[in-house]
């Protein structure tokens, strides 16, 4: 029986857009909401994480890892004294 009263203030947006999101998944707020103190329980915390680092396409992930990789000396990658030799090495 729902005899407790849960009661949270977001701004108009983004109440706006989350009804609007779970009303595609085939519900309302106040049952996503539950959904979530359940799962919140059954998980001894929060059912997601909090921190995440952003995401990124396959093509920009690819070049973080090169960079990380260069910036660790673990590639060799020529080096350049000026945009103009940069340029240059490219063929640009």
């Amino acid at each position: 029986m729902k005899s407790a009263l849960v009661q949270v203030r977001v701004d108009d947006e983004t109440k706006s857009r989350a009804d609007e999101l779970f009303g595609n998944l085939g519900m309302d707020t106040a049952t996503a909401v539950r959904l979530f103190l359940v799962q919140a329980l059954q998980v001894g915390g929060l059912p997601f994480r909090v921190l995440r680092q952003p995401s990124y396409n396959a093509v920009t992930e690819a070049a973080i890892d090169e960079a990380r990789a260069i910036a660790a000396g673990e590639v060799d990658a020529p080096a350049f004294d000026s945009f103009r030799a940069y340029r240059d090495h490219m063929g640009v």
